[in-house]
């Protein structure tokens, strides 16, 4: 039945089931739930997605700028589109949807989170299972002796001095995952989605390879997923799984909901 069918039984009114209601239900009997997260979750956070119109993309061509080579090429280029990064995700906090995933997951009703996004507020709310596949902005890190260190505020300043590892003397660079470099993790997720029967999708239409294979995974060992995106996505037309469904609308309004419903 779709969301938000009515449904009725002989002489009872007719009843509104909503999407969130529905995937309470089906969250509730899950065994082994995940979460998979994008950068829409964080937009209600004050980050705008990097592809939107007023994301970064449209400041920086990400192959100038964030690429591996031109790191290597040239730092302190680079370094002009860290400092602006560093600003975006300076100072902001968890939203209502960061801060359900930890709720749920406090309660014991989800497994960990694997998401794509580097800002590090899934743990900021509370969440402890967390693999990020693209690295963290809040440490830096050298390319010759893989030795880290906090990314420090004063770095964000406009012409700030290049940040070098202490021990190598090279340039340190923020400890993201840059375009062709592999992603991180990608063993230990499918570990996690090898057990998982429910993955819940949020802010991402998972289209950027590899972790858009991730969602798949799930389905094809019978999961489900339950998609919350604003609008449907190529995941949601290729199918969520018997029990999947899509809950439309900002991810800090829906997820709550169905923590709602859950009585969390």
């Amino acid at each position: 039945m779709p969301p938000g069918c009515p449904t009725a039984s002989p002489g009872r009114e007719w009843i509104v089931i909503s999407a969130a209601e529905r995937a309470a239900a089906v969250l509730r009997a899950a065994q082994r739930p995940l979460a998979f997260t994008g950068a829409g979750i964080s937009v209600a956070s004050g980050i705008p997605d990097f592809r939107s119109p007023d994301g970064l993309w449209a400041i920086f061509d990400p192959m100038e700028y964030a690429t591996l080579s031109a790191f290597i090429s040239d730092p302190r280029k680079a370094w002009i589109f860290y400092r602006t990064l560093a600003r975006t995700l300076h100072g902001k906090v968890p939203n209502a949807a960061h801060e359900s995933l930890a709720t749920l997951e406090r309660n014991g009703r989800l497994d960990g989170i694997i998401t794509q996004n580097i800002d590090r507020l899934h743990q900021d709310a509370g969440s402890s299972q967390v693999l990020e596949l693209h690295g963290s902005h809040d440490t830096l890190c050298c390319l010759s002796c893989t030795s880290r260190q906090l990314f420090s505020e004063d770095l964000t300043v406009e012409g700030a001095p290049l940040p070098f590892c202490g021990r190598c003397g090279l340039p340190l660079k923020p400890d993201v995952v840059l375009f062709e470099e592999p992603v991180r993790h990608m063993a230990e997720a499918a570990a996690w989605l090898a057990r998982c029967d429910l993955l819940l999708v949020i802010g991402t239409s998972a289209q950027v390879a590899p972790a858009a294979s991730l969602p798949g995974m799930v389905r094809s060992a019978g999961g489900s997923l339950l998609e919350f995106n604003l609008e449907p996505t190529d995941l949601t037309q290729a199918g969520l799984g018997e029990n999947g469904l899509l809950v439309r609308g900002p991810a800090a309004e829906t997820l709550p909901q169905v923590l709602t419903h859950l009585g969390l």
